[in-house]
């Protein structure tokens, strides 16, 4: 068993990009033992004036559609500039064992071994929206490392796959062309939150079909109201095979960048952000100290079977579980 670190150590290493120390310090902000999140609250309080500097960019997509083989390219792309990029990449967690293949390393070998960039996968676990619970602290540890760009990929397109829009400045939606029934395939809230939207894959015989899909997304956007941001969603085709549209991609993000720095929304968006984090933190924690309650534990399983059988009403279990835990 490794030793413990201190405050110290950790604020020590982070801040000079030790990359030792700073997944040792993701895995702290992860972990679920009290002594743990003592420990990581200190070391984000000590690092927080070094952070926010970065520029976070959320990256999500349809199975299938190659965001790691996006994400190596684009990044391929980042470095080469000079720039130093952090990927932070979230795993599905199995239903059956609770494990995750973590394989973000192996899709992404090229980029593994640049010394610009750092990739760190994370297992979703239980948590809802496409990230895991604590990406947000792990996002702020790799600002503090003085990483510059900040990518987050999420699981997956799924009805609650939009949870990295609140924690990132720009999302990238990557889709498919010619998978059929493209704008059924996805749900509208995830289409009216990009700031741009890609189609992958383009190359090949699937140029026509990337070109047929650009003007079907062009004419969905209509639809949607104008974004707070002033930015109008583009939509591109690029080729993370043949490294095509990777520029254009980064130029868009520089682009969204300057406009909403410009006229406010940047910094407004981030204040709101915090704000959504703080209240996303206390719903979990009330969820998961109600869930871990000794009374409510020792009912769960009953009341959920009288519930299964139609016994009860789940309303009225639910308001009887509630006041075995407000009552202590």
């Amino acid at each position: 068993m490794r030793s413990r670190l201190t405050v110290d150590t950790y604020v020590t290493g982070i801040l000079n990009r030790d990359r030792v120390i700073l997944s040792r310090a993701i895995t702290l902000v992860e972990s679920r033992l009290p002594s743990d999140r003592q420990l990581a609250e200190e070391v984000l309080d000590r690092v927080l004036p070094a952070t926010g500097k970065a520029l976070r960019v959320g990256i999500t997509g349809v199975p299938g559609v190659g965001k790691s083989t996006f994400i190596e390219a684009f990044g391929q792309h980042i470095t080469a500039q000079g720039t130093s990029l952090a990927v932070l990449t979230v795993d599905p967690t199995s239903q059956r064992s609770g494990g995750s293949i973590l394989g973000d390393k192996t899709r992404m070998e090229t980029l593994s071994h640049n010394p610009l960039a750092y990739i760190r996968p994370s297992a979703a676990g239980t948590s809802l929206g496409g990230v895991a619970h604590r990406t947000r602290e792990a996002m702020l540890l790799c600002e503090a490392a003085g990483f510059e760009i900040i990518l987050i990929e999420t699981v997956g397109v799924g009805q609650s796959e939009t949870l990295v829009r609140s924690m990132t400045d720009f999302f990238l939606l990557l889709m498919l062309a010619g998978a059929g029934d493209e704008l059924q395939g996805i749900k509208k809230g995830i289409m009216e939150m990009a700031d741009a939207i890609a189609i992958t894959k383009a190359d090949g015989p699937n140029q026509p079909l990337a070109q047929q899909a650009v003007s079907e997304f062009q004419n969905a956007l209509h639809l949607f109201r104008a974004a707070d941001s002033a930015w109008t969603t583009p939509v591109v085709t690029c080729s993370a095979l043949e490294g095509e549209g990777i520029a254009d991609i980064l130029h868009l993000i520089r682009s969204y960048e300057e406009l909403t720095r410009r006229n406010g929304y940047f910094e407004k968006n981030r204040r709101s952000q915090n704000l959504d984090w703080m209240q996303n933190y206390i719903r979990h924690e009330l969820e998961e100290r109600f869930l871990n309650h000794p009374a409510v534990r020792e009912q769960w399983e009953t009341t959920g079977q009288t519930v299964e059988r139609g016994e009860e009403l789940p309303l009225a279990a639910g308001r009887r579980l509630l006041r075995l835990f407000l009552s202590f």
